[in-house]
This record gives C-alpha cells, sequence and structure tokens, in this order.
C-alpha cells in the first residue's frame, strides 16, 4: 500500500511540474482570453520581404502561438513560398476547422495567428529556395491526414509542417520544443529530427526522446516537451518554451 501511495505521489508531483509552466502562461495573462476569434488581430508583421520587390524565390517557416487557451500550451506553425519572379506568396497550414485540413492559398506569409505575432524559424532565398518550393508542393500533397485533426497529440498543424520538413531534403528547422504534434509520427516510432540533425523516438507523439546537434535533447511526457540545447545554452520548459539564447533562424546562419 505504501508503495502505491509513494508512486501516486510521485505520479502527481510529475504531472504538476509538467503542467507549471502552461498555468504560469496563464497566469501571466500572456495569453488572451477574450478576444474573439474573427476580432483577433490577423495584421502582417513586416517579417517577410515584399513579395513586388523581391524577384529572387523565398520559403519562410513561421510559429505563434495557439489561439485561445490552447496558447499556453503550444505554438501553431505554417510554412510560406514565393516563387522566383512571383508577385504573391503562398501559405501552407493545417486548420482545424476545415476539411480537408490542409489549406493552400494566396496571402500575406507573416500574418498574425489571431492575436499573436509570428517568430521567424526559417528563410531560405534564391536558388536553394527555388529547388525546395517543388518538393515542398509534393510534401503537402502527399501529407497522410487531409482529413483528420487531433489537437492531442495530433495530427494537428505540428504534425503537418514536421512531415514536410521531414520530407524536403534541405528544409532542416528546428521546431520550436512548444510545438506540440510535431513528434507525432503517423504509426511510426523513430525518424530524423526536423532539424535533420539527430534522430527521435516516439510512441504515439505522447512519450520519447529526440537528441540532435540543433534541437539538443528534449524528453517528451504527454506531449509536451522539457530540454536543454548545450549548443545554445538554453533550457526548453513545457508551455513556457525556449529560456537562454535564443535559435537562429535556419537558412540566415548560412548566408544562404
Amino acid at each position: 500500500m505504501r508503495q502505491v501511495v509513494h508512486g501516486l505521489a510521485l505520479t502527481i508531483l510529475g504531472l504538476a511540474l509538467i503542467l507549471a509552466g502552461p498555468m504560469l502562461m496563464l497566469a501571466s495573462q500572456r495569453i488572451d482570453l477574450d478576444t474573439p476569434w474573427h476580432s483577433a488581430e490577423r495584421t502582417p508583421a513586416g517579417l517577410a520581404p515584399p513579395a513586388r520587390e523581391t524577384t529572387e524565390a523565398v520559403v519562410q517557416v513561421y510559429a505563434a502561438r495557439a489561439f485561445n487557451w490552447r496558447g499556453a500550451f503550444s505554438v501553431h506553425t505554417w510554412i510560406a513560398t514565393k516563387e522566383e519572379g512571383a508577385p504573391t506568396y503562398r501559405t501552407y497550414q493545417v486548420m482545424s476547422w476545415r476539411r480537408p485540413t490542409v489549406v493552400i492559398r494566396i496571402d500575406a506569409p507573416d500574418r498574425a495567428w489571431y492575436g499573436s505575432s509570428p517568430a521567424l524559424l526559417a528563410d531560405y532565398r534564391g536558388d536553394r529556395a527555388a529547388a525546395l518550393i517543388p518538393m515542398i508542393d509534393a510534401a503537402v500533397a502527399d501529407y497522410p491526414a487531409h482529413d483528420r485533426y487531433r489537437v492531442w497529440p495530433g495530427p494537428n498543424s505540428n504534425s503537418f509542417v514536421a512531415w514536410v520538413v521531414r520530407q524536403v531534403p534541405g528544409l532542416e528547422v528546428p521546431l520550436p520544443s512548444t510545438a506540440i504534434g510535431k513528434d507525432y509520427l503517423f504509426g511510426e516510432v523513430f525518424a530524423p529530427a526536423p532539424s535533420g540533425t539527430g534522430y527521435q523516438f516516439t510512441l504515439g507523439g505522447v512519450l520519447g526522446i529526440l537528441l540532435a546537434v540543433e534541437e539538443g535533447l528534449e524528453i517528451n511526457v504527454l506531449g509536451l516537451n522539457l530540454g536543454i540545447d548545450g549548443v545554445r545554452p538554453a533550457l526548453k520548459l513545457p508551455g513556457i518554451g525556449r529560456v537562454g539564447m535564443s535559435a537562429p533562424i535556419k537558412g540566415r546562419e548560412d548566408g544562404l
């Protein structure tokens, strides 16, 4: 009996520690719980080069806090591309209320996600971006969950972006540890990390481990990630995300 009580106490303590970050995010009032979705900010952030003034091809990946209470736990990620000479951007993302869930449209690439400002994760330009775009289109077409969406543990918007990144050689994007769903592997248990610099093991996206040069070490418990980046020193906390040095924008640090 004592061992059962001890085990239960440890389980409760572990859950409390895992959920502390999201609860802190809610308590800090950084998460807007009041604004309805149709009134939330959707203004472009100015992170993308103007399409009509930029002749070269562009591929970018963005993340922003998810809408409403989900933002205490996770970010929403999406991909934007512009072909060489094109006057507009095309965005690719999964939306829970749409069927098929994958939405491809001409749009501003860097809009706020219903009140949350976006962060740029990757920025590829020129010939390299031009080579990536047809592979991105092919990977999006092959996405295995066009008619399925599950907010936790996936497949969701982050599962989609992680899928595309893993399918496209050269598109290396270490997704934020707060991108819940990125570790959902569509029935697989072992896969390359989204950065392409390591590997991960996962059981249904709810339990696993990732070890890579770019991401560092991440331990997934119930879809929430706790980790450490030793190359660019930082802790990764559930709900809160990265605490320490900022992660570089992929593509830019290579001069691409």
